[in-house]
């Protein structure tokens, strides 16, 4: 079992392109992920957006992080994220690299 860190900067609303299901097939597959929304990824993190992809990488056990700064950029309070998505600092990332996680920038 490895653990991974995917940092998922892409808007699903933009590209067809995110992480979501690779996020959700490693976890499938007995891998510890950890799915690290910044930039416009932060976009599908809020309450009441339509992001299956999202909600299914939730509900199969990926730990979903939100980077507050890009949070605030986008004017997303933290009681405003769906569930399962918790915010989280930049330092979260570095933390998880410390550990050794393999990381990918998506």
């Amino acid at each position: 079992m490895s653990s991974y860190l995917i940092v998922e900067s892409r808007d699903p609303f933009e590209s067809r392109d995110c992480a979501y299901g690779l996020a959700r097939d490693l976890v499938r597959a007995g891998h510890v992920v950890t799915l690290f929304l910044v930039q416009n990824g932060v976009l599908p993190a809020r309450r009441g957006a339509r992001a299956e992809g999202l909600a299914e990488a939730v509900q199969a056990g990926v730990q979903v992080l939100a980077d507050e700064f890009s949070l605030r950029e986008r004017g997303i309070p933290g009681d405003q994220l769906a569930p399962g998505v918790r915010r989280a600092p930049l330092d979260a990332v570095v933390d998880q690299l410390e550990e050794g996680r393999k990381a990918l920038w998506h």
